[in-house]
């Protein structure tokens, strides 16, 4: 672990983990614009120098390390938490125990130090939490196609490790919420002590797409893959049919929504999970986009069986009516709008400054 100079009074903060990827990148920079809490931001590697110049402290650390954890934190009061750290859904699969380790025993820790901080300061820890629409199982393309929108509490069977672990975070997290050692019988002048201790917010990503960042084999990577592969002038593969369909939302439309949900009241928050998604094309479609704005694009179909049976099981679509009414979550971009006035200019700007 880095080491760094601390003060020497528990200074009020916001604690990141995960953070060198971008969503951590978009709330570090976002966070330390409003210039009211030290930034505590870690991740298995070293972030970048422009990261580190936006947080008061950075540090190498695994978040299954729970005693390195304590010591990086001895100094801070910990006020919120976004907890970006996971192994992603195709690592998963390939390691599908040592995901259960990092994205549940990691999740645990992170619980526990909010819980912790939330009893000796008497006031809830803010537990920002990611999750996803692998948390949804579907038979087949038809089933979900049968059923259209989803909300958050409908057909949660997921199929994959890494699904199995973002739903069972989500209810740790309600339970931490809630229920954290009810049976417990010590108090703090007449109150129970353990009980809102953490307050636990979780935001259900769709399928995201970004023009900074290089895809990396994600199931739901094949949109952002054409996109990146058109801008390289390289013939893409697609991994699954042409009539597949899943939500997505850009990179920079997530983020906002993290922090705006973040931000809400906790008495106007009916609920702990909430759905987002902008748009949900079929992989078809965005193909014909993609050809529109790079016509020498050569791009082909080849359905993976096993990664289109993953992909299958997701939801065409995501209720988000929830999140609009709790806290106004509104997307930003059309899939069209997304590709004109963020995606396509972005993503070419990258490659001229590149080559």
């Amino acid at each position: 672990m880095e080491q760094s100079t601390l003060g020497q009074r528990r200074k009020p903060a916001v604690f990141i983990t995960g953070a060198g990827g971008e969503v951590g990148h978009g709330l570090i920079s976002a966070l330390s614009s409003e210039d009211c809490l030290d930034i505590v931001a870690t991740d298995l590697r070293d972030v970048d120098q422009d990261l580190r110049n936006k947080c008061s402290e950075t540090y190498i650390a695994d978040v299954c390390d729970r005693d390195a954890l304590d010591r990086l934190l001895a100094m801070f009061q910990v006020k919120e938490i976004y907890h970006l750290a996971a192994m992603l859904s195709t690592r998963a699969e390939l390691a599908p125990e040592v995901a259960h380790q990092v994205n549940v025993n990691g999740t645990v820790n992170i619980l526990q130090i909010a819980a912790e901080q939330g009893r000796m300061y008497g006031e809830p820890v803010k537990v920002v939490f990611p999750s996803s629409i692998a948390v949804y199982g579907f038979g087949s393309s038809t089933h979900k196609h049968d059923v259209g929108k989803v909300s958050e509490y409908e057909h949660c069977k997921p199929s994959t490790m890494y699904g199995c672990n973002k739903l069972y975070c989500e209810h740790l997290g309600r339970y931490y919420a809630h229920s954290y050692r009810q049976l417990a019988t010590d108090s703090v002048a007449g109150k129970d002590k353990n009980r809102g201790v953490v307050d636990f917010r979780c935001v259900r990503y769709p399928g995201l797409i970004s023009a900074e960042t290089v895809p990396t084999g994600g199931t739901s990577d094949f949109v952002p893959e054409m996109l990146h592969a058109a801008a390289r002038g390289e013939t893409y593969k697609c991994f699954v049919r042409e009539d597949t369909r899943i939500p997505f939302m850009t990179m920079p439309e997530a983020i906002d929504a993290t922090l705006k949900l973040a931000a809400a009241p906790r008495s106007e928050l009916t609920q702990i999970v909430y759905n987002i998604a902008s748009f949900s094309p079929s992989a078809g479609e965005v193909a014909q986009l993609v050809k529109h704005y790079f016509p020498d694009t050569e791009i082909t179909f080849e359905p993976d069986e096993r990664r289109q049976a993953i992909v299958d099981s997701w939801p065409e679509s995501l209720d988000c009516s929830v999140a609009k009414q709790d806290w106004g979550f509104e997307p930003k971009y059309t899939l069209e709008q997304a590709f004109e006035e963020y995606l396509v200019p972005r993503i070419i700007k990258q490659y001229e400054d590149a080559s």
